[in-house]
């Protein structure tokens, strides 16, 4: 049985609140989970004190047992000290001009140059 820490949706219609459970990989988004550690409110601003709610005994006894974290709730419990900070690859830069719009880019500034 593999264990994840992961969040676990509540809250209203296009009002999000998240709580962080302890549950098996299998298990439903929002359905069976073993513990509830924390929660996320993402609704508050940044530097809330309440954005981010951690029972760190707890997540430590379940980190220790072999529970792994999804990338959200690691950068929690990175900020939070519990884990080392996850280090992620550079984000797709989808919104970059694409190829040709970048030639033309360089056309102009080498015509303005």
């Amino acid at each position: 049985m593999s264990l994840k820490i992961r969040l676990s949706r509540a809250g209203a219609k296009k009002r999000p609140f998240y709580h962080i459970v302890i549950a098996d990989a299998n298990a439903p988004r929002d359905g069976k989970f073993i513990e509830r550690v924390g929660t996320y409110n993402p609704m508050l601003p940044a530097d809330h004190a309440e954005r981010v709610t951690l029972v760190t005994e707890r997540l430590q006894h379940w980190i220790s047992n072999g529970a792994q974290a999804t990338d959200r709730v690691a950068k929690f419990l990175g900020k939070a000290g519990l884990i080392k900070m996850p280090v992620y690859a550079e984000q797709p830069q989808q919104s970059a001009p694409k190829k040709k719009a970048q030639e033309r880019a360089a056309e102009r500034a080498k015509a303005a140059a």
